[in-house]
């Protein structure tokens, strides 16, 4: 008898080892994913810029697929309410977020279960940067070179800063002079387009040519012709010119126009 009961006791304890290393086998196989790393979030905490999550780090038994749900918190992390809609692993900040931090929410599920980590709290949430202007006082803030008419405004003006002549010195014998006037505006940048008027003063000592636009490199050329009523004087030194620059469609006397009084040497 004591043999049968010892082989009975034996086979009896086998069988509970065999049923509990099933159960643990089980519970095992049973898991839900567990967060061995939290969730971070990259990018910059201001209005319009988008944020990014990773999922975290996660153990688990069967493949792992993750949900995001960005949440809007106090200045301390905490408090936190989820944003509607925001349920992908990129955010955009808006405005409702200024002045709050930001965590994310992942929820990692696998064929057992689910389980979820909250990321790290980003930094307070700026306001937007406003763009920098692209005109100061009627001037672009870009760019280098010669600046179309059209690119300028008032306050900024135009401003004649360069003349010549040919023949260099006038004489009586001079039926046709050729005159150059440069226009510049906004530091020194030549000006294309700009419509240059010209005439000598006294009037009809030479006759008045067409306004005329500055090329590419911001000078006009135009050609007078003797008139009757030159030289002024016996006594004649110098030709003056009165020349006008402006922007078409503006006013004569307004917009960014400029006028200026120059003279030529004369010789008789």
């Amino acid at each position: 008898m004591t043999r049968k009961t010892n082989l009975l006791v034996l086979l009896g304890a086998a069988a509970v080892t065999v049923l509990a290393v099933a159960g643990f086998s089980h519970a095992a196989s049973t898991a839900a994913p567990v967060n061995t790393a939290e969730p971070k979030i990259t990018g910059t905490a201001q209005d319009g810029q988008t944020l990014t999550a990773s999922s975290g780090t996660w153990t688990s038994t069967s493949t792992i697929t993750y949900k995001y749900q960005w949440r809007r918190c106090n200045t301390q992390g905490n408090g936190c309410s989820n944003i509607s809609g925001a349920d992908s692993s990129d955010y955009q900040l808006r405005t409702a977020d200024v002045a709050h931090t930001v965590r994310v929410r992942v929820t990692a599920r696998n064929t057992d279960g689910s389980a979820t980590s909250d990321s790290n709290q980003t930094a307070v949430v700026a306001t937007k940067t406003a763009p920098p202007p692209t005109v100061v006082n009627g001037c672009p803030t870009s760019g280098s070179g010669t600046l179309d008419v059209s690119a300028i405004a008032p306050p900024a003006r135009l401003v004649i800063d360069g003349q010549t002549v040919s023949p260099s010195v006038i004489n009586r014998s001079s039926s046709d002079i050729t005159l150059r006037f440069h226009v510049s505006a906004c530091n020194g940048r030549s000006i294309s387009n700009a419509l240059v008027y010209a005439t000598a003063v006294p009037f009809q000592q030479f006759s008045i040519p067409a306004e005329t636009p500055t090329g590419s490199d911001g000078w006009a050329t135009m050609t007078m012709h003797q008139a009757g009523s030159f030289p002024a004087s016996s006594r004649q030194q110098l030709l003056a010119v009165f020349v006008r620059a402006r922007k078409s469609g503006e006013p004569l006397l307004g917009g960014v126009s400029t006028r200026r009084l120059v003279s030529f040497p004369v010789h008789l």
